[in-house]
């Protein structure tokens, strides 16, 4: 796998926890751990995004 279509399937996964997080606030009730675990998954994303981001 390249780098740059490697880095296309880590941003598939922020966008896709992001939706995830903004499904999870909808609902009444939500579960604040669950969607503080789920920010947590998609800042390390992001840092790997970058990370890598710099290499190319």
């Amino acid at each position: 796998m390249s780098l740059t279509s490697h880095l296309e399937e880590l941003r598939k996964k922020h966008a896709a926890i992001a939706q995830e997080i903004e499904d999870e606030q909808r609902h009444p009730g939500a579960d604040d751990l669950s969607i503080r675990q789920l920010k947590v998954r998609k800042l390390h994303l992001k840092e790997e995004i970058e990370r890598l981001s710099a290499q190319v």
